[in-house]
């Protein structure tokens, strides 16, 4: 039975598939999703009479997106992950693979490492030289690996997509092996083998228990060499191995899968009824297999990584300063969904008199002209390590002191924008030899603690800041004359070791019962710059 399985908050929801199923908010459809951000009839999921199911999206605001990108229809793919505003679904065509793989376990159980056969799976798929060779049987067990190696080959050719690879790696392997079962284990983030595909040469059976042995694998992983072991119910070294015992195995076989000098994981195969089902020569073979299934998982993942982090690059790029992306995308650096409260600096511009320009200019020219503006004001917010939270009209507003602390952060926003009216004069200058008006800004910084994080769906999310100390520094900003900064009181005593700045008359403004004490840079400590605009009073 075909299934969407939903996983929020680390429990598991299951969905099985009607022939005719509708998905959305509303009470009324066939699979409720209690999620505001889809629509009350968000997707209708169909099946066709080829068996496989088709997703249709009904026009819904947010959208649905598989693989990353949005679709309207799409016809679903066994591991096909269906993104609806902020829920993720997967779709499984054969809900039996999910639940054989809840069904393995290693077993704790001691067991003795006395084992048949060991094959060192880095030297034993080297082929001898033409005149090396004087037995037909070397000849004839050559041949059959390349002949295996070229079946497989053409099989996960162009497999990009691990929970495709998998199986076809293993079908593949049951074509070529009297096994009764097979699992495919591979390492987790955190280094653990975990089960990640099984099949049953008995469909029927699909629903037993698979017990493997602990100190099987734990020979595979340590050595990092395949292992056989025939007859294992009948051997007393295996007296005390209730995986094994129990399950009445009577032929094991487990081969590393090695990228280079890397342990990817493990593939496990067993038989149940046939005494010595698996021979030196399957050892050998499939430990060449194994090699070109763990380039081919390892290619798998490459390509998941490389989309992981160009979709990451590109979120953040215009977000982060070029260094603090890399560490994102490198998994140093974490932004996550949600809040927190950071003390941080807020810096505010804007464009004086933008309403006026743009009512006497083309509205071509003056989406190049706010261009040409953002896309420097933005390289000295980034040159000064400084956060783009957003843009709003021709407003500018960017935070510092996160996502990385800085204890300087109120002096190096000062300094960014002290930065900013200077790289503007440089810009007026080639603006009004061609011309062009010049572009005036006011800016104003302010300095508090405010909520930081993700706030948005998993399509839209935008990393900001919410809080009061925002509020202010956008009234702040509001007062600021052309060419003008104007910090808080609370950032000017944290900056005036670096800043010198002239006291403003107090001033009311909205949303504050109290007046503020505001001040207006002059200069910096050390630095040449001026403001052009010199009477705060």
């Amino acid at each position: 039975m075909a299934k969407l399985i939903l996983t929020e908050g680390g429990e598991k929801q299951e969905f099985e598939l009607a022939p005719f199923n509708t998905l959305g908010r509303h009470p009324d459809n066939t699979i409720q999703i209690l999620d505001r951000i889809i629509s009350k009839e968000h997707a209708q999921v169909i099946r066709r009479p080829d068996g496989k199911y088709l997703y249709r999206d009904l026009g819904s605001l947010n959208g649905t997106y598989v693989r990353g990108v949005r679709v309207l229809e799409h016809v679903l793919e066994e591991g096909d992950e269906v993104v609806m505003g902020s829920t993720h679904l997967v779709y499984l065509a054969n809900s039996e693979t999910a639940e054989s793989l809840q069904r393995v376990t290693i077993a704790p159980n001691s067991i003795e490492t006395m084992i048949r056969l060991k094959v060192d799976a880095q030297t034993s798929g080297d082929f001898l030289p033409e005149k090396q060779i004087t037995q037909v049987d070397t000849l004839r067990r050559d041949y059959e690996k390349l002949r295996i190696a070229h079946e497989l080959g053409r099989v996960i050719a162009g497999v990009l997509d691990l929970e495709q690879l998998l199986p076809k790696i293993l079908d593949k392997s049951f074509e070529l092996l009297p096994a009764d079962r097979g699992v495919v284990l591979l390492y987790d983030a955190d280094g653990h083998l975990q089960p990640r595909y099984v099949k049953h040469k008995d469909g029927r059976s699909s629903g037993e228990e698979i017990i493997l042995s602990k100190s099987i694998l734990a020979e595979v992983e340590k050595e990092k060499r395949a292992v056989l072991s025939s007859d294992a119910t009948m051997d007393s070294r295996f007296s005390g191995a209730h995986s094994i015992i129990m399950q009445g195995i009577r032929s094991t076989m487990c081969v590393p899968l090695l990228h280079g000098p890397d342990l990817l994981g493990i593939m496990h195969f067993d038989s149940r009824i046939a005494t010595n089902a698996f021979t030196d020569k399957d050892l050998q073979l499939f430990t060449s297999i194994a090699a070109q299934a763990a380039s081919a998982i390892q290619n798998a993942r490459l390509v998941k990584n490389i989309e992981t982090e160009t979709k990451t690059r590109a979120q953040f790029q215009r977000l982060l300063s070029p260094n603090l992306v890399e560490q994102v995308v490198a998994g140093k650096l974490h932004l996550e969904k949600g809040g927190q409260l950071n003390d941080v600096t807020i810096l505010i511009s804007d464009i004086r008199g933008f309403t006026a320009m743009s009512e006497k200019k083309e509205p071509a020219e003056i989406v190049q002209m706010l261009n040409e503006y953002f896309e420097i004001m933005l390289d000295v917010l980034f040159r000064a390590q400084g956060t783009f939270d957003k843009y709003v009209g021709d407003e500018i507003m960017a935070l510092f002191g996160w996502p990385v602390d800085d204890k300087d952060a109120p002096l190096h926003a000062v300094r960014c924008a002290v930065e900013m009216q200077r790289a503007l004069g440089e810009f007026n200058r080639t603006r009004l030899a061609e011309g062009q008006e010049a572009i005036r800004i006011g800016i104003g910084v302010n300095t508090g603690r405010v909520i930081t994080g993700g706030i948005g769906t998993s399509q839209t999310i935008q990393y900001t800041a919410i809080g009061d100390a925002v509020n202010t520094a956008s009234r702040i900003c509001s007062l600021a004359k052309a060419g003008q900064i104007i910090l808080s009181e609370h950032t000017m005593n944290l900056v005036q070791h670096g800043v010198e700045g002239v006291a403003m008359p107090p001033m009311r403004v909205k949303g504050k019962a109290d007046e503020l004490k505001l001040y207006s840079v002059s200069g910096l400590i050390g630095d040449s710059w001026r403001p052009e605009f010199t009477n705060p009073m």
